[in-house]
């Protein structure tokens, strides 16, 4: 067992649809995802963290946030790599992967290797997926 399968956050599909907002719920449990240049983040030029919006989870600097023009928030790299994971998804017929909260396992979207350097990954991210904690 990893370390971190401790922590994981197991709810009901019920309890998750109290939590959430609609979309949130759409995005994180259901794997949706919201319409291109709509997201509450897409334009956040603000310094801070990004967190999981089900769970909290801090999962992206503001320092990686860059304007890929995929027209959602994306990033070049993880906070810290133990904080998200990634597996294969294989719907809509195409080989992406996916990216998902380690804690509380929602959908955040998808990263692609397409991304600017240091790491030339693109992780793509729903902003309904994730809360902002501006930075003091």
């Amino acid at each position: 067992m990893r370390q971190n399968e401790k922590r994981k956050i197991a709810k009901s599909d019920n309890e998750w649809k109290e939590q959430l907002s609609d979309l949130e719920y759409k995005i994180l449990r259901t794997k949706g995802t919201e319409p291109a240049f709509t997201g509450k983040f897409y334009k956040n030029k603000d310094h801070g963290t990004y967190l999981c919006a089900g769970c909290g989870n801090e999962l992206f600097s503001s320092a990686t946030k860059y304007e890929s023009g995929s027209g959602w928030p994306s990033f070049w790299e993880p906070l810290n790599e133990h904080n998200v994971e990634t597996e294969s998804d294989k719907s809509l017929w195409m080989n992406r992967t996916e990216v998902k909260c380690e804690k509380c396992e929602g959908h955040l979207g998808h990263v692609f290797n397409d991304g600017p350097k240091p790491t030339g990954m693109r992780y793509c991210v729903n902003s309904a997926a994730l809360k902002f904690k501006k930075q003091e």
